[in-house]
Order: C-alpha cells, then sequence, then structure tokens
C-alpha cells in the first residue's frame, strides 16, 4: 500500500503537482505515493479508495498552490467551506487517523494558511511546518523534497546520489617500530598498527 498520500486540487499549480508526482516517484518508487488520477482502478469506489488510502498513509503531502486556498465553485462558494470538498476531507481523515500532514507549498510566493482561514476540522494544517518547492530554482527544490520525505519514512529507498568510493579490502596489519627514550611513551596509532617498543 503506498505509503504517501498526494493531496491537492485538481486547478491548482499543475504543471509543479506534476513535476512533484514524478520527482517523488523517481525516489521514493511509483509504488510508494497514492495520486488519485494515478492510482484509483477504473471501476472503483474513489470515495471509498481516498478515505481508506488517506486514513492508511503514513505522510500526507498538502500540495498548496496560490489558488487552493481561495478555490471557489461556480455559485462563488468557497470550495475548503464545502463539507463535502474532498481536499477538506481528505486532510481531515489523515489527521484524524494521527498521520503526518506535511504542507509543501508550491512556488516562490505561495504562503501557508492561517489558521483562522481554514475549517475547524484543519485548522491544524496551519500550525504544521512545511516544506516549499520554489519555482525559481525547480530541479533543487524537487531534490530537496524528495530527500526530507524520504528521512521521513524508514526504509526509503536511497536516492540518486554521488557514486561512493570503492572501499579496499584491508591488508595485513602494518608494523611499526618505535625507540622510546627518556621516560616517554608510546601508543598504538591506528586499529590496524601494531607499535612494537625496542
Amino acid at each position: 500500500m503506498p505509503r504517501v498520500f498526494l493531496s491537492f486540487r485538481k486547478r491548482d499549480s499543475r504543471w509543479m503537482r506534476e513535476s512533484v508526482y514524478r520527482a517523488l516517484s523517481d525516489r521514493l518508487g511509483a509504488e510508494e505515493i497514492f495520486k488519485s488520477s494515478e492510482s484509483i482502478p477504473p471501476g472503483a469506489d474513489f470515495a471509498e479508495v481516498l478515505v481508506n488510502q488517506a486514513a492508511a498513509c503514513k505522510l500526507m503531502c498538502v500540495l498548496i498552490g496560490p489558488g487552493w486556498l481561495d478555490a471557489r465553485s461556480e455559485d462563488g462558494v468557497r470550495l475548503l467551506d464545502r463539507a463535502h470538498d474532498w481536499v477538506r476531507l481528505e486532510i481531515a481523515t489523515a489527521l484524524r487517523a494521527g498521520n503526518r500532514v506535511v504542507p509543501v507549498l508550491l512556488g516562490d510566493a505561495t504562503m501557508l494558511p492561517d489558521v483562522s482561514e481554514l475549517p475547524v476540522e484543519i485548522a491544524e494544517l496551519g500550525r504544521l511546518q512545511f516544506l516549499r518547492v520554489p519555482e525559481a530554482h525547480l530541479p533543487d527544490g524537487l531534490k530537496q523534497l524528495g530527500d526530507e520525505l524520504a528521512a521521513l519514512l524508514p526504509g526509503a529507498a536511497a536516492g540518486p546520489g554521488p557514486a561512493a568510493a570503492p572501499t579496499a579490502e584491508p591488508g595485513p596489519p602494518a608494523t611499526m617500530t618505535a625507540h622510546v627514550s627518556g621516560g616517554g611513551s608510546a601508543y598504538q596509532a591506528a586499529r590496524d598498527q601494531t607499535i612494537n617498543l625496542t
């Protein structure tokens, strides 16, 4: 079961959201990421799947772009103020389950919503430490996001990085001879070195 749930508004920062999804899939493995448009099979009860995944995830990333907070329906009502708003339900479900919820701010200027701007059942979101994916430095931001999230997931796959230098096979211990005079002392210089006093 995927451990990371991506919660988002479909009309908010789509291209950055897709960049985040691809980067996290590459970093953690696609099987670790739940994204509704990719992870719900045809014919499945999407409401049941969303609620179950939001309750069971280890970590929910709430992707917040500039249009997230004030997105409105055709009748002008703010979507977050609707009790059946899916974003609101996903976040509330994860919080009630005690899962870690991380706000991820998309873009350089997006701000974390204030507690007073959020419905009561998800107001805690406004007090949580966020991560930011800046548009100006997107590759670096995506790498940092992947690293930060991997650190929160026990057993997450190691990310791509510089290849480690091959470790040389240990050879036989090196023997050093020290001449001590005048009441001096000798010590073992390293674990693979032996000092013989003469």
